[in-house]
């Protein structure tokens, strides 16, 4: 059974659990599923603060469906966070990232 199989099977069971979420939209995105990344990781943000990383990985799905501006809020939302919990060089890559876009 692989790892999308295995943490849909827990979301399942689980279906508040955030790290679930995390977990498996970060599967979908290493599958290239990058719509049910973006669902995922949305309903993870909806259930846990996030420091960042959360965001990269939203950002990253959006672009990789040519939707740069909905990928730019997100790399803006992961600043937000990233400077909230003193992760600066989190803020020095997204704001890379956003002026690269």
């Amino acid at each position: 059974m692989d790892r999308v199989a295995i943490l849909e099977g827990m979301l399942a069971k689980t279906p508040d659990d955030p790290m679930v979420h995390f977990m498996l939209g970060n599967e979908y995105f290493k599958a290239g599923r990058y719509a049910d990344a973006i669902a995922t990781i949305t309903a993870y943000l909806a259930r846990q603060e996030d420091e960042g990383s959360a965001y990269r990985l939203l950002a990253q799905a959006h672009e990789r469906l040519g939707d740069r501006e909905t990928a730019k809020a997100a790399y803006r939302q992961g600043i937000v966070q990233a400077t909230k919990f003193h992760h600066a060089s989190m803020v020095e890559e997204f704001t890379g990232c956003l002026n690269d876009l």
